[in-house]
């Protein structure tokens, strides 16, 4: 190489890229072959005139001449004659492209952008892809609330606030809750205990803003509030006993259920009712845990507002009317023949009237629906009855659905066969012939469930298919309910006009009403018989 004697090229870098003549080929096809890369190159260092550049170039390093680097400021006054060393043979090389003419989509590419790129390549100019910031979109303890919002609410605050320097006691908390928080006013204690964690007493208005606002609590939906101050501060759920505090102030603040005042045995009962109910409509995993999905989903929030601005507790029929709670209570008591507060299989058989049988009731004790909260072995307590009358008497509801088609599914395969069904229905038919009804075969009655439900597969029910069927409930009156079967075989008229003209009430609505006008009258009459109404004999089983 060093004996050499040819001109050599003094700049490597200022060569016009398009004298280059070789076939284009894209970075992908090199990366998945790169011995191509591998095979040009080397082609590229056996040329004579190669091997003249690199001679040339060491030289020059050595003797300290600057090198012309590619980019630098005379790479734009090279001539063509510093070129490359061609791989072609001289003659042999195709003939050059024209050049791009002003119009052309090459000319046009090749235009655009202000110059060579940092590498001095005019080969490929990059632009730098524009950074567009996306804002902050999810917020971890709720959205920071706008400054306006933040400026109205704290000026009602400060307005709340002034001339209570020490702070507001328990008792003045209410219009906080009302007016600042929006909520409930029977939210007013448990949300002042959840400000007042040292239990002084009083609330500051730096303790209550830092409390609402700094913590964006304010900015949060009505459910998720209620859940936050609900809930215990280690816990992502909330549980029977954190809806205690909110029932025990609305006892003491409806003017609705001011009456139990001087009861506090049936208050107590009358939380606990209303705990049950919620239990069993909003959590519908069963599990005793509600959380805030389940919260959402349901209507009890709506419940509660209409509870606290209502002042006849009986028109909230969600979940708080007394009514409600008086008949579910008085049906236990009637059952409950020994008063030890727990019902057996024989209590439970005598319920509406003998109405439901033997192998029902079987069912419902072996706990397949739910397990029992009662822990004497072979009997039900209050919550476990609440939940079976819910059951019973709203069969049009999900959870009762759900309930009654685990009693009938014996293997637990999910599906309701005509042998389960038939199980079932025997004894029904067998009571038909003893009380010298005309039987129904059960082939008969089949067909009309099958057209009553419409299921995807007809030979077995899903609680899909029951599910998507406003009459599927008669399908479980019609298996283990004598009394409500016939009802549906003769479909009273006057019941039929009752619902179409009120189809927001429930059947659970319905049977409440009717049962809560049932027991008045008989107390009327007991009272009559007693000579005063206004008597309280405690020999007597009514529990009220």
């Amino acid at each position: 190489m060093v004996g050499m004697d040819v001109e050599v090229a003094k700049d490597a870098g200022s060569f016009d890229p398009e004298l280059l003549q070789l076939q284009e080929v894209s970075s992908i096809a090199l990366k998945d072959n790169p011995q191509i890369a591998d095979q040009l190159y080397s082609q590229w260092l056996s040329l004579p005139d190669t091997a003249r550049l690199v001679k040339s170039l060491i030289e020059d390093a050595k003797s300290g001449v600057p090198l012309n680097i590619a980019g630098s400021s005379n790479a734009t006054n090279s001539t063509a004659s510093n070129s490359l060393p061609s791989m072609f043979p001289a003659g042999s090389a195709p003939p050059l492209s024209p050049r791009s003419s002003p119009g052309s989509p090459r000319f046009m590419k090749r235009g655009l952008g202000a110059g060579p790129s940092s590498l001095g390549s005019p080969l490929k100019i990059i632009s730098e892809p524009l950074i567009e910031v996306i804002p902050q979109f999810y917020f971890q303890n709720g959205r920071p609330p706008p400054n306006d919002l933040k400026e109205q609410c704290l000026s009602r605050i400060d307005h709340i606030f002034f001339g209570h320097m020490d702070g507001l006691q328990v008792q003045d908390f209410k219009t906080v809750t009302k007016e600042i928080c929006k909520l409930p006013s029977f939210f007013s204690s448990v949300l002042f205990r959840r400000i007042d964690v040292d239990c002084i007493g009083t609330i500051t208005r730096n303790a209550f803003v830092k409390y609402w606002i700094d913590s964006n609590l304010m900015t949060r939906d009505i459910a998720t509030q209620i859940f936050t101050i609900l809930k215990q501060p280690a816990r992502k759920y909330l549980t029977q006993e954190d809806f205690k505090p909110v029932l025990r102030e609305l006892l003491a603040s409806h003017p609705g259920l001011e009456f139990l005042q001087n009861t506090p045995e049936f208050q107590e009962r009358y939380a606990e009712t209303v705990i049950y109910r919620i239990f069993y409509y909003v959590n519908r995993s069963g599990n005793g845990h509600l959380t805030l999905r389940e919260l959402k989903r349901g209507n009890l929030i709506a419940a509660m507002q209409h509870a606290d601005e209502e002042e006849d507790i009986n028109r909230v029929l969600r979940y708080f009317s007394y009514e409600h709670f008086y008949v579910i209570y008085c049906k236990f008591w009637e059952l409950d023949s020994d008063h030890d507060f727990l019902i057996d299989k024989e209590n439970l058989i005598r319920y509406g009237n003998h109405a439901l049988t033997y192998r029902i009731v079987d069912r419902i004790f072996s706990q397949v629906p739910r397990k029992f909260t009662s822990k004497v072995e072979g009997k039900m307590g209050y919550e476990d009855f609440v939940y079976f009358m819910l059951a019973e008497e709203d069969k049009s509801s999900e959870p009762s659905l759900e309930y009654w088609f685990k009693c009938i599914d014996l293997d637990g395969n999910g599906i309701l066969t005509s042998n389960e069904m038939q199980f079932f229905y025997e004894e029904q038919l067998h009571r038909m012939e003893c009380m010298a009804q005309e039987p129904v075969l059960f082939e008969d009655i089949l067909c009309q469930m099958v057209d009553m439900i419409g299921p995807e597969n007809e030979s077995y029910f899903t609680l899909r298919d029951l599910k998507g069927c406003k009459l599927s409930g008669n399908i479980f009156n019609i298996l283990f309910n004598l009394n409500k079967f016939m009802a549906f075989e003769t479909r009273d008229p006057f019941l039929i006009r009752q619902e179409r003209e009120d189809p927001t009430l429930t059947e659970w609505d319905r049977f409440a009403h009717r049962e809560y006008i049932r027991l008045s009258m008989e107390d009327d009459a007991e009272d009559a018989s007693n000579g005063s109404g206004d008597v309280w004999d405690e020999s007597l089983e009514a529990p009220f």
